[in-house]
């Protein structure tokens, strides 16, 4: 598997504090089957000011601790930005870090519980620098939880979605889980990544999220934490994620849920 969202970087941010933290994380990754991971801190303004050549030198820094350990895991570069006006500007003065320094793909993080008024702007002018964005953890934001069809839009727009591993095993709740098994099964997301935050409850664990995906649908778990990250990271076109027959969480749905999935297979 390869977690494209994982707060493994020592004193970057809210997750590993030390050298040594980020070590045991990247061998819990490696015991769970994890082979390689995009370390992505936060950047938000004020509060977590992460330069693309702090991030570049802190994955050179850790790649070679994990060489000295004997730690056979791959880790890329990468960061999670806070959604901002200035993002735009970042990446046209080629500031902004994407995905793997490629160029093609940035992750951008909602507010906890809002949705900004220049969400929809904001992500019009990544993509007409030829970024895609990625929604991560939609279904751990509040407006979203409220009203789901609020995604539409920005996958309307071409917009991609990552899911939170905890999500979908519950670790944040009842009604997150709902949330996340109704974007699963009507085919929002395009991974599933830990956003580990350290070795307790986040913790670098994609096995659990990948076998609730397979019981929803033979290979689903499959694309999204092993092919589709494997696109990325070579370049290649991303698979479509299925919609889901409703039938096999039958009777767990209400009737909001139907009418999104109606609408999301109709963008199809």
């Amino acid at each position: 598997m390869i977690d494209m969202h994982i707060h493994i970087l020592p004193g970057m941010d809210d997750g590993s504090q030390s050298m040594e933290e980020s070590l045991d994380m990247a061998r819990r990754a490696v015991a769970d089957g994890v082979k390689a991971v995009v370390a992505t801190p936060h950047v938000m303004a004020g509060l977590y000011n992460n330069s693309k050549e702090k991030i570049l030198d802190a994955v050179q820094e850790l790649r070679s601790q994990l060489q000295v350990h004997n730690i056979p895991l791959e880790v890329y570069p990468g960061a999670e930005y806070m959604l901002d006006p200035e993002i735009p500007r970042l990446l046209k003065e080629c500031h902004a870090l994407t995905l793997y320094d490629s160029g093609k793909y940035l992750l951008v993080e909602f507010p906890t519980a809002d949705i900004p008024v220049y969400a929809v702007q904001i992500f019009f002018e990544i993509a007409l620098q030829g970024v895609t964005p990625i929604i991560v953890h939609p279904e751990r934001n509040g407006k979203f939880m409220e009203d789901p069809e609020k995604l539409l839009p920005f996958i309307e727009r071409g917009a991609l979605c990552q899911c939170t591993a905890g999500s979908l095993t519950g670790l944040f709740g009842s009604r997150v889980r709902q949330v996340a098994v109704d974007y699963l099964l009507d085919g929002c997301y395009h991974f599933v990544s830990s956003d580990a935050h350290g070795t307790g409850g986040r913790s670098p664990v994609l096995s659990e999220a990948y076998r609730v995906a397979e019981e929803y649908s033979a290979g689903l778990g499959e694309l999204l934490t092993m092919d589709n990250p494997a696109c990325l990271l070579q370049g290649r076109a991303l698979m479509r994620p299925p919609v889901v027959d409703r039938q096999v969480d039958k009777g767990k749905l209400g009737f909001w849920s139907r009418l999104w999935r109606k609408k999301i297979t109709a963008t199809r």
